[in-house]
């Protein structure tokens, strides 16, 4: 039997690929805010030709940008020679990476590296080592409040946010959620504590940041009672917040860390990296992933890595997050409460609810009203972040000169309760020609208004 495969079109409009999206896509996401055909750098461009300045990343994740030479070589390279042998095998690129991986955490000779394919794999890898520190009297996991480790079974059971698991529960059990607090902490961790996981800086909440001292403390009260500290690392790590990994702006050296976007420019992977005695407790057969440290994904991660560690990429995410959050600050906005996170993991906080309104309008279509996800977090709702790509130059064009205008100017209220246009900075990433500028694809809130998505 033959088929025919419908003709391939060169160019379509906005609406007709929404109408193939919504036919063809399940709908358990809002519908997308653009159709992005083209990346380079900085930059993305949609199916109209419209050029953005994406200060997104793929959600912490294009670290070095789009289309990075040294991601393309690595990639055409490996797809060329072997790109998928199951878990059967062992292939040079998965091993470079698992012993890069050891290193830059600091898990050195004693680490153990699990490869899945994703933030929510390799935090499902760390439940079930928690699962394996456990006996019967020692049955309690711990996460925060306000977490987010990811969307499969086990992972939405350690993240924080009722309403998240709401609809699928009954969740797997013995998982408890205290405040992220000092006092909280204090009181529940004992010796019946499998582990506490939590994320040093609390990423889809808003960029919240733990209390100070919470981590050294968390470390000091799980080595006590014999739990595990695992660290959630997907969206803080890989040198975001200018150290190569959270914890180490704490001086704290957890039990495990599970790591993923950063890691591979967009290529599917996560790994757990288990430390010292921790890293003997998963054995033979009770943990496994058909797809999971295949050569491809590898290669990838261990080229972007490589090239984060050669090109100083961590020490430029320090220094262009602290620009970043001074021009921010700069600007003494009336609609700026704080800015918040390390590196180029930066939230900003907002007196008004209004982070879906002023992405709606730094993206061009701008709504008179502003949709929430049931349930969403005061923290979150308060709320825009950026995560751009840890190769922000500092006099490009994406730099914090050209990129950052009062949040006030886009979408701010007025005493009628209407909303000014564009404004603030009106020459905010224009350039020197005097064209158009890119709009800014980035300081992004979940909520943003989905009647301005792409229709």
């Amino acid at each position: 039997m033959t088929t025919t495969q419908p003709e391939r079109r060169t160019t379509q409009t906005e609406s007709e690929w929404s109408d193939r999206f919504q036919t063809a896509m399940m709908r358990s996401s809002p519908p997308p805010l653009a159709m992005l055909v083209r990346g380079e750098g900085c930059r993305v461009w949609d199916s109209t030709g419209r050029e953005y300045l994406d200060f997104l990343a793929g959600i912490a994740v294009n670290s070095l940008g789009h289309a990075h030479p040294a991601l393309i070589r690595a990639v055409t390279a490996q797809v060329s020679t072997l790109a998928h042998v199951s878990n059967y095998f062992a292939t040079p690129p998965q091993i470079a990476l698992a012993e890069r991986l050891r290193r830059i955490t600091g898990a050195g000779d004693t680490g153990r590296v699990y490869f899945g394919n994703s933030g929510a794999e390799a935090n499902e890898a760390a439940f079930k080592l928690a699962r394996r520190n456990g006996s019967d009297r020692r049955t309690r996991v711990i996460t925060l409040q306000g977490s987010f480790h990811g969307r499969t079974m086990g992972a939405l059971a350690l993240t924080g946010q009722p309403a998240l698991q709401a609809p699928f529960l009954p969740l797997p059990g013995g998982v408890e959620h205290i405040a992220p607090t000092l006092e909280a902490l204090e009181a529940a961790i004992d010796d019946r504590v499998q582990a506490l996981v939590l994320e040093p800086i609390q990423g889809e909440a808003g960029v919240v940041d733990l209390p100070p001292g919470f981590l050294r403390r968390a470390r000091e009260l799980t080595r006590e009672h014999g739990a595990l500290l695992i660290l959630d690392e997907i969206q803080t790590g890989v040198g975001r917040t200018g150290r190569w990994f959270a914890y180490e702006h704490e001086g704290v050296r957890p039990d495990a860390v599970t790591i993923a976007k950063g890691i591979a420019g967009g290529v599917p992977i996560g790994a757990l990296v288990a430390f010292d005695a921790a890293a003997d407790l998963l054995t033979k057969g009770q943990h496994g992933s058909t797809f999971g440290g295949n050569p491809l994904a590898t290669a990838a991660g261990d080229a972007v890595l490589a090239e984060i560690e050669e090109a100083g990429l961590v020490e430029n995410a320090a220094r262009r997050g602290e620009e970043i959050r001074a021009a921010i600050s700069g600007l003494q906005s009336p609609l700026i409460a704080e800015v918040r996170g390390r590196g180029l993991l930066i939230g900003v906080g907002l007196h008004h609810e209004d982070g879906g309104r002023i992405a709606a309008a730094a993206l061009g279509r701008a709504s008179s009203s502003t949709p929430r996800t049931p349930g969403a977090s005061a923290s979150r709702r308060r709320s825009s972040w950026a995560t751009p790509r840890c190769a922000t130059s500092a006099s490009g064009s994406d730099a914090p000169s050209a990129t950052c205008a009062d949040p006030a100017g886009v979408a701010s209220p007025r005493g009628d309760g209407s909303r000014r246009p564009h404004g603030g900075h009106p020459r905010a990433g224009v350039p020197a020609d005097g064209s158009a500028p890119a709009r800014p694809l980035g300081f992004i809130d979940p909520q943003v208004p989905r009647e301005r998505a792409m229709r």
